[in-house]
């Protein structure tokens, strides 16, 4: 039993080996291992409940290594889909893997129609957000392991956020949850709407998190030693190797994929943190994020899912966090939720009555006033309607 608790965190790796060999069996394979990975989430989660378990781990190193297995899995991933709209056959692996299998995906490639390479683009950039961003988020809170930042950095470079493992660790855990944070998404904004300004704003607070640090070390903004110049350096040298592999239109196919792998980011931030009020000047506590203890969610991404003790404590392991039965709960699962975000009408539909019962049940008197507030430029009838005329001014 206590193996099972080990292996289940492999779910993460198995399905992305799943979309690396659609990407590479070509035409409507992609497509249908699309449909598969969206199908393991959804339903999954639908059918499986929650992992409520706590079980102690007696070899965390096996896990640490578990996490750093996403690089390679990640780089495996993204050479697939740019080798599958290359011109040519880079490195002699079309050739190869159809030699080792007997299966010819070069001729696959080639006979792979448009609609199939917009099926890679969805699924490779699923695939750097869940394997690059969710694992790069869990090693760059270890800031005391120079191997997890190098890492978790590199795994964030593939969406052009290296800047995440500074806004996110010592910008967004402290002002989560507030006006001043750039990730959290007031009340009745739209979707779409946060992911340009959460990018925006979430690259300035970067930006002036590591000004700062410079300045107290007494090192150049511009210089080297600028973590934010170096992590978008990371990025342009993937995008110039995927054009050393298929030119120009390869380049442009992974930046897509890297750009919808950051937008997938900002949907899991706006559904993490909507509609939540806090004053800055008090401690995050487990109310302050949405929660949700879906299975295959837990399972498949490293336990993102328990967020509530996350913010509460975020420099705890993922393999510790406690699941919060009782802390505020998402409509469902990750990738369910971030279907759902993605449609906003639906969103707010299901979302204004949770969030509303967050401030029944969970916000203090001080944060009920500032919910007052954030109801009354929501734009949404719904929550107008319960402001004060005093509160609303």
């Amino acid at each position: 039993m206590k193996l099972l608790h080990y292996l289940k965190y492999f779910l993460f790796h198995v399905i992305g080996l799943l979309s690396a060999a659609a990407v590479l069996a070509g035409g409507a394979y992609i497509t249908m291992g699309l449909i598969s990975v969206l199908v393991i989430y959804v339903v999954g989660d639908a059918l499986c409940g929650d992992d409520t378990s706590t079980p102690k781990f007696e070899y965390p190193g096996i896990l640490t290594v578990q996490l750093w297995m996403a690089l390679p899995l990640l780089s495996f991933i993204v050479f697939a889909a740019i080798w599958s709209v290359s011109p040519g056959d880079p490195l002699g692996f079309g050739a190869a893997l159809t030699h080792w299998t007997g299966y010819d995906v070069l001729a696959a490639r080639e006979a792979t129609a448009s609609i199939h390479h917009v099926s890679t683009v969805i699924v490779t950039g699923l695939m750097i957000g869940m394997v690059g961003t969710i694992t790069g988020h869990e090693l760059t809170h270890r800031t005391w392991d120079p191997i997890s930042m190098l890492v978790g950095r590199w795994l964030l470079a593939f969406s052009f956020d290296t800047v995440f493992a500074i806004e996110h660790v010592y910008g967004h855990h402290r002002y989560v949850s507030t006006t001043e944070d750039p990730a959290t998404a007031p009340r009745g904004r739209n979707v779409y709407f946060h992911i340009v300004a959460s990018t925006i704003k979430g690259n300035i607070s970067a930006w002036r998190i590591e000004q700062k640090r410079l300045a107290r070390k007494g090192q150049g903004l511009f210089s080297w030693h600028n973590a934010v110049i170096r992590g978008h350096l990371m990025s342009v040298l993937l995008v110039g190797v995927a054009a050393a592999m298929g030119g120009w239109q390869a380049a442009l196919f992974f930046t897509a994929c890297g750009l919808w792998g950051k937008a997938l980011l900002e949907i899991v931030n706006y559904m993490e943190h909507y509609g939540m009020v806090r004053n800055p000047a008090t401690p995050v506590q487990p109310r302050h994020s949405w929660n949700t203890n879906k299975r295959i969610s837990s399972w498949a991404m490293f336990n993102l899912t328990r967020h509530s003790h996350h913010h509460a404590q975020g420099e705890v392991p993922y393999q510790d966090l406690k699941p919060f039965p009782d802390a505020p709960m998402m409509i469902n699962g990750y990738l369910t939720t971030i279907l759902v975000a993605m449609i906003p009408p639906l969103w707010h539909k299901l979302m204004t009555p949770k969030v509303l019962a967050w401030d029944r049940d969970y916000a203090t008197p001080e944060e009920r006033a500032l919910a007052a507030q954030a109801n009354a430029r929501s734009g949404i009838a719904e929550m107008e309607a319960l402001v004060p005329a005093a509160s609303a001014r």
